[in-house]
C-alpha cells in the first residue's frame, strides 16, 4: 500500500485509536515591528539670575521674590515644586541653617529645563555660651502630651493654603520698640545647644511707655489661620496670619486676641494686645515668619525698625 508523500499529517495508532498529529511547519518570514523613536529632552541649561528677576541675593533667613521665565510650566527649588501666580510671580525662602548652595529650576512647556544655581550666604548668629548652666530637666509626660497637641494645631494652621496677595506687598512692623532678641539667636548650655530663636522680640525702649496692653498690628494682609482659644504653653495667646503662597506670620505672647480664625485682616489692623502670656519673662511681642517650613528673619522682610 502506497503512502502519499505529500500529506501533511501522519497517523499513529494509540490503544487502537487513530490520532492525527500535524507535522511541524517551519515558520515563514516575519515583518519586523517599526521602531518608535522617543523624543530626546534637551540637556539642562544654566541661565543668568536676570531671567528669574530675583529681588536680592540668597542668604540664610532671607525671603526673595521673582518671576518665572515666560513659558514656564513648573518651578522647583532643590527639587521641590514652588507655586507661582498667573503673572509668573513667586516667592522663595531660606531657613536659618540653609546650606551654602541651592538650585532654582524652571521646566518649560517645550521640555527645556532652565537652571539657576544659587549661593546662599551664611550669617554670623548671636550665640551665647553658658558653660556652667545645664540645659534643663526633661519635660514631664503630661507636658509632652499637651505640647504635642499644641504643635499639631500650629503645623495644621501653617499648612493651610489661603488666598491672599499679602505676600506681594511690603511688610510693616507689628509693634514699634526695641529689638530685644534677634532672629537666629541661640544659647549653648554646658556644651549642648538649645533651640535657636525663630523670630524677633520687640520690647519697650528705655524711657518709652510700657508696651503691655498696647495694640499689636497685622504686619501684612492675609487670613487668620489660627487664633488660639487659650494660652499655649510656650507661645501664650497667639495669632497666625497666612499671607498666601506659604508665607505665614506668627504673633505671640498677646494678653488679648481681637480676631478669630478665618478672619481676613488688612495690614495695620489691630489683632490683639501685647502681653507676656506663655513662656515670657516680661511684656514683649514675638514676631516670627515662615515660608512653608523654613523660618525667615522678619528684619530682612520689613527692614529696619522705625525710630518713632
Amino acid at each position: 500500500m502506497r503512502h502519499a508523500a505529500a500529506t501533511a499529517v501522519c497517523v499513529l495508532l494509540v490503544s487502537g485509536c487513530a490520532t492525527v498529529v500535524p507535522r511541524a511547519v517551519p515558520p515563514g518570514p516575519t515583518t519586523p515591528s517599526p521602531q518608535v523613536r522617543q523624543p530626546v529632552a534637551p540637556p539642562p541649561q544654566t541661565v543668568s539670575a536676570n531671567l528669574f528677576g530675583l529681588s536680592g541675593p540668597a542668604g540664610q533667613g532671607a525671603l526673595l521674590s521673582g518671576t518665572v521665565p515666560q513659558g514656564a510650566a513648573l518651578l522647583m527649588l532643590d527639587g521641590k515644586p514652588v507655586p507661582f501666580a498667573a503673572d509668573g510671580r513667586f516667592i522663595i525662602g531660606f531657613g536659618r541653617d540653609a546650606t551654602p548652595s541651592a538650585l532654582l529650576e524652571a521646566r518649560m512647556q517645550d521640555g527645556r529645563l532652565l537652571r539657576l544655581p544659587l549661593t546662599v550666604s551664611p550669617r554670623a548668629w548671636d550665640i551665647s555660651s553658658l558653660p556652667t548652666l545645664p540645659r534643663g530637666t526633661s519635660p514631664s509626660a503630661a507636658y509632652q502630651r499637651i505640647r504635642a497637641a499644641e504643635v499639631e494645631q500650629i503645623e495644621a494652621a501653617r499648612a493651610q493654603q489661603v488666598v491672599s496677595d499679602g505676600w506681594r506687598k511690603p511688610f510693616r512692623w507689628p509693634a514699634i520698640g526695641r529689638i530685644s532678641t534677634l532672629f537666629g539667636s541661640q544659647r549653648i548650655y554646658a556644651g549642648q545647644p538649645g533651640a535657636y530663636h525663630g523670630g524677633l522680640d520687640v520690647a519697650r525702649r528705655p524711657g518709652a511707655p510700657e508696651l503691655a496692653g498696647t495694640p499689636a498690628f497685622a504686619p501684612g494682609d492675609g487670613v487668620v489661620v489660627l487664633a488660639t482659644d487659650h494660652p499655649f504653653s510656650l507661645e501664650g495667646n497667639m495669632v497666625m496670619i497666612g499671607h498666601g503662597y506659604g508665607l505665614v506670620s506668627v504673633l505671640m505672647h498677646l494678653s488679648r486676641i481681637d480676631v478669630h480664625t478665618g478672619d481676613r485682616v488688612n495690614q495695620g489692623q489691630p489683632i490683639g494686645l501685647i502681653g507676656m502670656t506663655g513662656r515670657a519673662t516680661g511684656p514683649h511681642l514675638h514676631w516670627g515668619m515662615t515660608w512653608n517650613k523654613e523660618r525667615i528673619d522678619p528684619l530682612l522682610v520689613a527692614g529696619p525698625m522705625p525710630q518713632n
